[in-house]
């Protein structure tokens, strides 16, 4: 039996997130709760990796170019208002796409100063975000307040995309013809785990956005492109060996602008689907609270790779989703012996590898959480915000060794360096 390490990607990562359902599904009977795995619960986990997902595989193609991109947080705020200028004055799609190009001029200008004159990656990212705000501030001033609705803070109603469910699996429709619902149908039975899957199957697949569709595509996309051609092996020799690819011919700078300027673009088109109906329907200033600094933990949960940054979106999407809906926090007070029965088998894999430190660590915050879960019935509304957040320091704390970031990710290349 091979080991899990070799599994390809996407069946290691749909093993994973098997393993987690089973997890949800056993506390969710030991909790009394049903919002765990419930329909309106994945609906909304899929809503709110989106912008995260978009993220992330922006910072995938900035990082594996060399190039730190911590200004993805402010090209997804220039997404989200010229993705709500641009539908509002040309219609929805064309607003996607003003979104897009506003997030690539974020990275051109963070290419701008990293490759070509030198800036320190993360001085420029800050500079970006810090940027963002007040061109978005002053173009509302000068545009939004023009419009009837608008405001220096606001924009009126943006137009959306639309949106679909798959047939025959989610009762979508084919012509005039309601198909059968299949996951819905077997949601209803009530079977152990089947039930779950087919309930979270169902929501993922219902009255989804075209924008989502095109974003879930681009994972396996990006992977074939960056993977399996040979413009993608150019641009990760740059952030492995730049000096290498230059002595071969290659024009790093041009390649590592082309994936800034692409990390950019991605950024917008989740900020552009942040000011959409999906999630807000309007362009409010501040309204991404942070999501692309959440795409770059994605980026490093996912070990720089395009399926581990789905399995990352979803994972810090997730509660995110939970929490819209847990109106009596039952469901939040159940993923605190979530985090419990996580950690106890994160103890059990350090004890196996005879990592005694970890071990000691993950038996004690495991012992904390079920302590924290049998002694309270509620939990603060912060907790669910602060979760995804604890993941990321956990998964650092005790992964860190076997993540691999791209070998000259972040470092200083000027053509001709030895």
């Amino acid at each position: 039996m091979k080991r899990l390490a070799e599994l390809p990607g996407w069946l290691r990562w749909g093993l994973y997130a098997a393993v987690g359902v089973l997890l949800l599904t056993i506390v969710q009977n030991l909790g009394g709760t049903d919002r765990l795995t419930s329909v309106t619960s994945s609906q909304s986990m899929l809503r709110w990796a989106i912008p995260i997902l978009l993220a992330g595989l922006g910072g995938l193609f900035s990082e594996r170019a060399g190039v730190v991109n911590i200004g993805l947080e402010g090209m997804m705020i220039l997404g989200t208002w010229f993705g709500a200028w641009g539908g509002i004055t040309y219609g929805a799609w064309w607003g996607i796409v003003a979104g897009i190009i506003g997030g690539a001029l974020g990275g051109l200008l963070h290419a701008l100063a990293t490759v070509t004159f030198g800036v320190d990656h993360i001085i420029s990212g800050v500079a970006v975000n810090i940027l963002a705000p007040g061109i978005t501030r002053f173009l509302s001033s000068e545009i939004l307040t023009t419009i009837p609705g608008g405001s220096i803070t606001q924009s009126p109603r943006v137009p959306g995309v639309g949106s679909a469910t798959v047939p025959l699996l989610a009762g979508g429709t084919i012509g005039n013809w309601t198909t059968p619902d299949l996951f819905g149908w077997l949601g209803t039975k009530g079977w152990f785990f089947v039930s779950d899957v087919a309930s979270i199957l169902k929501g993922v697949m219902t009255r989804i956005s075209w924008v989502t569709v095109i974003a879930l595509m681009l994972v396996p996309f990006t992977a074939w492109l960056l993977w399996r051609t040979r413009f993608g092996l150019r641009l990760r020799i740059c952030g492995e060996r730049p000096e290498a690819g230059e002595a071969q011919g290659i024009d790093v700078y041009r390649y590592k602008y082309i994936g800034v300027i692409i990390s950019g673009a991605l950024a917008g088109l989740a900020g552009a689907f942040i000011a959409s109906p999906e999630l807000s329907g309007i362009y409010l200033e501040g309204q991404t609270t942070g999501r692309g600094f959440i795409g770059l933990a994605a980026l490093i949960f996912g070990n720089w790779r395009p399926v581990g940054v789905l399995g990352g979106a979803l994972l810090f999407g997730y509660p995110f989703g939970i929490g819209l809906r847990d109106l009596d926090g039952s469901a939040s007070h159940a993923l605190i012996l979530v985090n419990a029965i996580g950690l106890a088998a994160v103890a059990f894999w350090a004890v196996r590898r005879s990592r005694r430190t970890d071990t000691v660590l993950a038996v004690t915050l495991s012992a904390g959480f079920a302590f924290w879960y049998l002694t309270t019935d509620v939990v603060p509304d912060v907790w669910i915000n602060v979760l995804p957040y604890v993941i990321v320091l956990l998964v650092l704390i005790f992964f860190a060794q076997r993540l691999r970031p791209p070998a000259a990710d972040g470092l200083p290349y000027r053509k001709g360096q030895t």
